[in-house]
């Protein structure tokens, strides 16, 4: 399971990403086509899979892309179709917050997609592949140290900037300077702390890897393996830490926040090309739903 993404960025440009991760409609389409065969590469990078879980694994990653186009995309196009109902007017913090647990609702549906399969792959797992997980985790986390943690203030600011605007911009078409300002505004006022960020994906890692520890010494059978899979993405989304949950839904309002005042900045013709994409993506997301198993 993909470690939560929503506080290294603005949530509601998450949001955002859920259908724009890719440039252009038809890559989409493909990108998604082809979303067992990378997912698959990507957990083997982690778990490298034996020969007996890898055929496993392969058919659980397409059941579950099987069930995610005819039961997920529906209400994914529903969130596209309320962003685009938004897109031409002013959008209040509140309804860009909006859009952000819809978003996040729909995350949740697909991590609680998985069978009881992905649980006995789990209590398959052997101490050398658990071993070979936390060397992953290791080297991820040296790399986002490197990129985001030790870098000066400036630096830091100016990557994630970047890193906004360029999603901001597949939605709206290029920024004019006073929009990109008011951007870079937000982000040098951001409360964002990467070495905080860090300590808890640590704190994720860590979890998941003692769970995974009990789940395959215990032998647990599928469906209890998937409960306590599931059990750690709850506490992965939910931190048990009272004061970081309060600084993280912090982060969240901000970025609704900076997401309504750079909407507010657009221009009648930026709106209309965000309606455009929106609606671009949402027959993208049509045909693939509607497509034959």
């Amino acid at each position: 399971m993909k470690p939560n993404r929503s506080v290294r960025m603005p949530a509601i440009i998450l949001a955002l990403g859920l259908a724009l991760a890719l440039s252009g409609c038809s890559a989409i389409k493909l990108g998604y086509a082809n979303l067992p065969e990378l997912l698959y590469w990507w957990l083997d990078g982690y778990a490298d899979f034996s020969d007996a879980q890898a055929p496993r694994m392969r058919d659980e990653l397409a059941r579950l892309h099987r069930w995610h186009r005819q039961q997920e995309l529906p209400p994914v196009v529903d969130v596209l179709a309320r962003m685009e109902a938004l897109a031409p007017g002013d959008i209040t913090p509140q309804q860009a917050c909006g859009v952000v647990a819809d978003a996040q609702a729909r995350l949740r549906a697909a991590a609680h997609g998985a069978g009881p399969a992905a649980g006995a792959i789990a209590a398959s797992f052997s101490d050398a592949q658990l071993r070979h997980i936390e060397r992953r985790f290791r080297r991820s986390n040296d790399k986002f140290r490197k990129e985001s943690v030790d870098v000066p203030p400036a630096e830091a600011h100016e990557k994630r900037y970047e890193q906004m605007l360029d999603r901001l911009e597949t939605v709206y078409g290029r920024l004019g300077d006073a929009q990109r300002q008011v951007l870079r505004d937000g982000v040098a006022q951001s409360a964002y702390d990467a070495a905080r960020i860090l300590a808890d994906r640590q704190r994720r890692q860590q979890d998941l890897l003692q769970t995974l520890r009990h789940v395959s010494r215990a032998r647990m059978a599928p469906e209890e393996a998937r409960g306590q899979l599931l059990a750690w993405l709850d506490r992965a989304m939910h931190s048990p830490d009272a004061a970081y949950r309060t600084w993280q839904e912090g982060l969240v309002q901000e970025g609704c926040r900076m997401f309504a005042a750079v909407h507010r900045s657009t221009t009648a013709a930026q709106r209309e090309h965000a309606v455009r994409r929106l609606q671009a993506y949402q027959r993208d997301l049509r045909e693939l739903s509607a497509q034959p198993q």
